[in-house]
Parts: C-alpha cells; sequence; structure tokens
C-alpha cells in the first residue's frame, strides 16, 4: 500500500484524525525523527501550501551528542494540517514531541538547583522535568494521540550506552500498554545491520513482546515511513471476525461431534486474537484441528478492523455424516431421490405436527391447524332471521388436539424375606445414584426391568376402552365447536 492508502486506513479507525504520539527516553533521536516523517511522509501530500510552509517552520530542532533538546513538549504543526488521501476522505495530521524519560547519563535536564523545572501545556505552574515526561507521556498518549510511537536506540546514536536506557524505556513501554492504545517501538541505529541492533530486537520481543523496527531515523525515506504506518494499523484492534464454513457444514447442530470439534478450534484460535496483527495466528492454529482441511484469511478490512475466514473440511467426511445422521450409507442416487420423496411426503403430511408436540410437550396441550385443503365446504343453504333472508356457508375441517399425560406403572417383586428385600433395594439404591439408567438393565424373575415397565406402560394405552376414546373425543368436539371457556364435569 502506498503511503496516502495506508493513511487513509489509519484515519478510517480512527475518524478521520491522525495524531501521532512520539514517547520515549531523552537521546533516541525522537525530534529526528518527527522532522525526517513530517518531510517524506506528511509534507509531499499537503496541497495547501500556507498549510505545507507552517508544517515546515514548525518542523523541531535536533542535535547530537548527549545534551537533550526538546525541553517541554511540543505539537508539529500547532494545529493538525489537512491532507488529502483519496477524492472523498481528508485526515487531520499532527505529531507531538514529548519530553523523554530522563536518565542520569543524558545532560540538560539538571541545573545548579537540581532537576530542572519545566513549562508543559497542561499545568500553569513549571513542574520538574523528569515528572513532565511521565505526565506528558499520559496527557499525550491519553489525550491527544491516535497512535503511539516508542523511539529507543540501541546505543548507537549517542555516545550513551545502552544500559542507561533501560530503565526509561521500561517506564514508558509499561505506561503504554496499561493505556492500551496502539503503539509501535522504533530502533533508532546508526548500524540497523548491526548485531546491537538485532540483540535490542530480541530483547525487546523477550521483555515486552514486542516487534520493534530498525530503522537509522537520519536516512528515513518514503518506503521506511511507510513500513512505520502499515506497523502502526495492525497494532490496531480486530473489530470483528466472520467465519465463512461450507454450507452443509454450517447447518449441522453445534452439539454434532464435528460441528463441536470445529467450534472448539474456533474458539482456541481467537482467544489470543485482539490486534491486526494477530490474524495470521488464527489460521495457523486452526490447521493443527485434524477435521479442517484448510483455513484461510479471505478478507482483512484494515479500515475497519474486520476479518473474514473461510474453513475448509475433507469431502470425505460428508459421506460419514451423511450416514451417522440417516443411519445407514447412500450408495446411489435412487436411495438419495427415495430418501426426498419420503421426506416430502412427511413433510406434507405431518409438518403441521411439529409446533403441537412442541406445546403439548412443554404445557401439557397442543393443536395443530388443519391445513386448507383439508377443509370441505358443504352445500351452501338458505336461511331466515327475524323475517330477512340469507345464505349460510358451512365447513369442516378435522383438527388433532395432543394431551399429554403422565402415565404410572409400578412393579412389586416379592423377595422373600426381609434381609433379602432390603439387600436388593440397597442394590438399586447404589445403582439410582450412580447411573438410574442401570436400573433398567437389572433382571427380576428372569426378566429385564425394562421390559416390565414397557408393558405396564403400554397397558395403560391399550386398555382404555373403545367407548371411552368416543367421549373424549366428543367432549373436545363440544369444546371446540361450542366455544365452551370452561369444563364443569363429564361423567362415563
Amino acid at each position: 500500500m502506498e503511503t496516502k492508502e495506508m493513511l487513509k486506513n489509519i484515519g478510517g479507525r480512527t475518524n478521520g484524525d491522525i495524531y501521532f504520539g512520539v514517547v520515549g527516553p531523552v537521546r533516541t533521536g525522537k525530534s529526528t525523527f518527527i522532522k525526517k516523517f513530517m518531510e517524506v511522509a506528511i509534507l509531499p501530500n499537503i496541497e495547501n501550501e500556507q498549510d505545507k510552509k507552517r508544517a515546515i517552520d514548525e518542523l523541531p530542532q535536533s542535535g547530537s551528542g548527549k545534551t537533550i533538546m526538546t525541553t517541554e513538549p511540543k505539537f508539529v504543526p500547532n494545529n493538525a494540517v489537512n491532507v488529502k488521501v483519496s477524492e472523498d476522505f481528508m485526515v487531520n495530521v499532527r505529531m507531538v514531541d514529548c519530553v523523554g524519560y530522563v536518565f542520569d547519563e543524558a545532560k540538560g535536564f539538571k541545573d545548579e538547583d537540581g532537576i530542572r523545572m519545566i513549562k508543559t501545556p497542561w499545568f500553569e505552574e513549571s513542574i520538574p522535568f523528569n515528572e513532565a515526561a511521565r505526565i506528558g507521556t499520559s496527557k499525550v498518549i491519553n489525550d491527544h494521540s491516535t497512535v503511539g510511537i516508542v523511539v529507543t536506540t540501541d546505543g548507537t546514536v549517542t555516545e550513551i550506552d545502552r544500559t542507561y536506557y533501560l530503565n526509561a524505556e521500561e517506564e514508558v513501554i509499561n505506561e503504554l500498554n496499561k493505556i492500551n492504545k496502539p503503539f509501535i517501538v522504533i530502533i533508532n541505529s546508526k548500524m540497523p545491520e548491526g548485531p546491537n541492533a538485532k540483540e535490542t530486537k530480541k530483547y525487546l520481543k523477550e521483555k515486552y513482546d514486542v516487534d520493534a523496527m530498525i530503522l537509522n531515523v537520519d536516512e528515513l525515506d518514503e518506503k521506511g515511513a511507510g513500513e512505520i504506518l502499515k506497523s502502526a494499523l495492525y497494532e490496531f484492534p480486530v473489530s470483528e471476525i466472520n467465519l465463512n464454513l461450507i454450507d452443509w457444514l454450517s447447518i449441522l447442530d453445534n452439539n454434532h461431534w464435528l460441528k463441536a470439534n470445529i467450534n472448539k478450534s474456533v474458539q482456541e484460535s481467537l482467544s489470543n486474537v485482539t490486534k491486526l496483527k494477530d490474524v495470521r495466528t488464527i489460521t495457523e492454529n486452526m490447521m493443527k484441528t485434524e477435521e479442517i482441511r484448510n483455513a484461510e484469511v479471505i478478507d482483512l478490512d484494515v479500515s475497519t478492523g474486520k476479518v473474514e475466514v473461510k474453513i475448509d473440511v475433507d469431502d470425505a467426511l460428508y459421506d460419514q455424516v451423511l450416514k451417522e445422521v440417516l443411519g445407514f450409507e447412500i450408495k446411489d442416487r435412487a436411495t438419495l431421490l427415495s430418501i426426498v420423496q419420503d421426506y416430502a411426503k412427511t413433510k406434507n403430511e405431518y409438518g403441521n405436527l411439529t409446533s403441537a408436540l412442541e406445546s403439548a410437550n412443554t404445557t401439557g396441550y397442543g393443536f395443530a391447524i388443519p391445513s386448507f385443503k383439508d377443509v370441505h365446504i358443504e352445500k351452501p343453504t338458505l336461511t331466515k332471521q327475524a323475517g330477512r333472508y340469507g345464505i349460510k356457508l358451512k365447513a369442516k375441517a378435522s383438527a388433532l388436539h395432543l394431551i399429554k399425560v403422565d402415565l404410572e406403572t409400578t412393579f412389586e417383586p416379592i423377595i422373600g424375606s426381609k434381609e433379602q428385600s432390603e439387600e436388593l433395594l440397597n442394590q438399586i439404591l447404589n445403582n439410582y445414584e450412580e447411573n438410574q439408567s442401570m436400573i433398567f438393565d437389572m433382571q427380576v424373575f428372569g426378566r429385564k426391568v425394562e421390559d416390565v415397565i414397557k408393558d405396564g406402560i403400554n397397558g395403560k394405552i391399550t386398555n382404555l376402552p373403545e367407548s371411552t376414546k368416543i367421549k373424549l373425543q366428543n367432549i373436545m368436539k363440544t369444546l371446540s365447536n361450542k366455544s365452551k371457556a370452561n369444563l364443569i364435569a363429564f361423567v362415563f
């Protein structure tokens, strides 16, 4: 992506305001970085000549050696400039040069009275230099920045050894982690390919889990600025992750073993994904799941933080799942067509029973409304009422009423002595506590308890007299057609 494109994407995440807060220890090259970054990435994209001239005039000064140059926070430029990044999108850009975190080896933050007092935009009175660095970093990143840039060094930029930077470096990175805004770390080095720079990068990764960039800030060009913008862009949080599953997999119940395995893999893979730079780990972790043949990011919108991941499984799993669902294997198209025909017939004839069954199971009563094709219209007749005439249209349709009835059956085998009965009872109770279904498998007098229970329940239903069934039907018919709200009593 070009610089303008990346500025546009960052602007999309920050509502058009791109404010870079540049922080870090003193004498690392923060002011130099701001000056070079503005020259190669921002100034060429400012169309308004007055804004461009103002921005150039307000660029910070920098110097070499141990003496601190930035003694107060500075906005560069003082007022944000407009940068046109596309035909219909403008962004406001500004950088903030913070007072650096101090350490004893640096010069310029003390005078004869001790630590220097300096002016800041946040307090009317002067405050100590080291306090200005700490408070300024917090305020700049919290209130005046959308992206943080930490500039540190491998010790090759000045005459100061790297070890003197460590405490200040730790303080500023910990502060940024607490604020929880996107930030990147730049290692300023005179020898970017040298061992000091590489060792510093490794140290920062191990200690703070940050992927620092190694740059010679004095030689920063447009390509390097683009890499900085890209790194900053990928530090923004992921806002949404959409999973693209093959159609037959997406309709499986979540408790199906295959869907459950996929869901578990997805949850584990997404658990540590917070930033755009973490997205690549999603597919890496998903591919460790045996059932997943391929996982890839098919869309990553860096301007919104939305990610879409496509998951594929082995084709053979479809046949396996189909066999499990049906209970048998489909060997040819004739078998498949036969199943589809049976399904269509069943759906057409009994589809309206679904809601009735659900209602009966939950409330004890359910009904299936007859379909219109089952409605029969009787022959119209002439009617007379109060000296006026009309016609009478009468329709009939059969409705199904489902009533949930709790059936009870008992099994009371006579065992023998009290001791024998208590022994068997204790055995049954032990099974009851551990696994109630085990009772059904017990043998009593040569018969399984399950068979005895089934016979008892079936007998309750089949022994209901036909005359009683007819009476029940007539009662429901009367209640439905006469619209009676209350049933007082009925006698058989």
